[in-house]
């Protein structure tokens, strides 16, 4: 399944999204700033979840800004066609910045800067699960036959942006970093006060209470459902489709209304030899 990718350095990427000057520039050429913020994702772990939360913590928790700049705008992707040319014009002062890149391919110039990087991860049936519906639903890459073909290509690592295994590995490598916080979609779900609040010490922001508050509330999946500059539905349907639905269901542990008992028995079997040696509670699969 090769169809609607393009492939560098074994990997592929999305040819709608990505092109290959784009990625080897990211890789080679971006320069990260000392004062950048970047969040890191393999795609569906809760990467617009993130962005909306730490556009929060930058104002205080005023929505004003999420309600009237559409997230794309406000957080752009490293190696995205459209990200890479606006990034270059960016202004001085903290830059919110995304990306879906593997460590291996991530810019050069972050390991020599003081710049932060927020790495989220979520159980990969869930993640298999969010993006078979995702994909589904898109015009821009072959659509699977089934959920049964989407996850044998998952497993595979036939997606784009390669397999979640290798991605969350390589990243993985650098969580001891002071520059790499590593989170779960699943410790944000369950607690997203205290997971918050360790994001503004890694960043060293310090809110009040209220500010928290209301960090918390206007990053509910219900008001980023509602808010029309954070859900996509107001983006260039030449970049997306109109049917996508970005913000689905939010949920942990989803993947069991869809995959079957032997599906779900496989796919551990796999993680289990695939990820043996890391901490458990860093690598959600249950």
């Amino acid at each position: 399944m090769a169809e609607g990718f393009l492939w560098y350095a074994g990997i592929p990427f999305p040819t709608k999204f990505c092109k290959t000057e784009d990625i080897r520039a990211a890789h080679e050429q971006f320069v990260v700033k000392d004062k950048d913020i970047i969040t890191v994702t393999y795609p569906r772990s809760g990467t617009n979840w993130m962005i909306e939360i730490l556009c929060l913590i930058l104002s205080k928790g005023d929505p004003e800004w999420i309600r009237s700049v559409p997230m794309w705008e406000r957080c752009l992707s490293i190696e995205s066609e459209l990200g890479s040319k606006i990034i270059r014009d960016m202004k001085e002062g903290p830059r919110l910045l995304t990306s879906h890149l593997p460590f291996q391919l991530f810019p050069k110039s972050f390991l020599t800067s003081k710049a932060k990087v927020i790495y989220v991860l979520r159980n990969p049936k869930d993640v298999l699960v969010s993006r078979y519906y995702f994909i589904c639903q898109s015009k821009f890459m072959k659509n699977p036959e089934s959920l049964q073909q989407y996850d044998e290509w998952f497993i595979q690592g036939n997606v784009a942006y390669g397999s979640w295994f290798a991605h969350v590995l390589g990243w993985m490598s650098m969580r001891e970093s002071k520059s790499v916080l590593v989170l779960s979609y699943e410790a944000l779900k369950k607690d997203t006060r205290s997971t918050v609040e360790k994001i503004c010490q890694f960043l060293g922001k310090k809110l009040e209470p209220e500010e928290l508050d209301l960090v918390v509330e206007n990053s509910s999946f219900q008001a980023m459902k509602e808010n029309k500059m954070s859900n996509y539905s107001s983006m260039d349907r030449n970049y997306i489709s109109a049917n996508v639905e970005m913000i689905r269901k939010g949920m942990v542990g989803d993947w069991k209304n869809h995959l079957t008992v032997a599906q779900a028995e496989a796919f551990d079997k796999i993680f289990q030899e695939k990820m043996a040696g890391f901490p458990p509670e860093l690598l959600p699969c249950d």
